[in-house]
């Protein structure tokens, strides 16, 4: 981790993200952890941080089709999951949905590839989350870049983010 990375007292630096939760009075820990540049994957996540992949989740913006135009959303699912395009396309009330392509990311969202989070996106966009989310007392989501998550309750980020609770996973 570099040192532009940590305070004076060793915590992370906070991320927009973690100052927007602040402002909205939520409670989260900032969790760093060693960034893999060859698998910035959920599952490496997991087991960097010795937590159960059920428990961190990654964050997928979409764009959907429907009748006289489209749009972008957001779905939030287990990190060891894969989206059910169907089921989020259902979900946002599209006819079909694909995954941005990665150059869209930053533009979009201000987010880079394994540092994506609903909270804070350039641009306010519906957010699915999955629901197994609700199983779970805490669960980890980016913090808005790489090497950073927030660790926070899964109502907490629903409420925050207007998010929509459903299945989004394939079976």
């Amino acid at each position: 981790m570099s040192k532009k990375s940590k305070n004076n007292s060793g915590e992370p630096e906070k991320t927009n993200a973690a100052r927007l939760l602040d402002k909205a009075g939520i409670a989260y820990r900032l969790v760093p952890y060693e960034v893999d540049e060859s698998d910035l994957s959920a599952i490496h996540v997991a087991q960097t941080l010795g937590e159960n992949i059920a428990t961190v989740f990654k964050t997928l913006v979409l764009h959907g089709e429907r009748t006289g135009g489209g749009g972008y959303f957001v779905c939030v699912v287990p990190g060891d999951a894969d989206i059910d395009l169907k089921k989020a396309a259902r979900a946002a009330g599209m006819k079909k949905a694909d995954l941005i392509p990665m150059k869209e990311l930053l533009p979009l969202t201000g987010y880079i590839r394994g540092g994506c989070t609903a909270i804070g996106m350039k641009k306010p966009f519906p957010v699915y989350i999955h629901n197994t989310a609700l199983a779970h007392d805490r669960i980890f989501v980016s913090a808005g870049q790489r090497g950073l998550q927030l660790e926070l309750t899964p109502s907490d980020l629903i409420g925050y983010v207007n998010a929509t609770v459903t299945d989004l996973i394939k079976e």
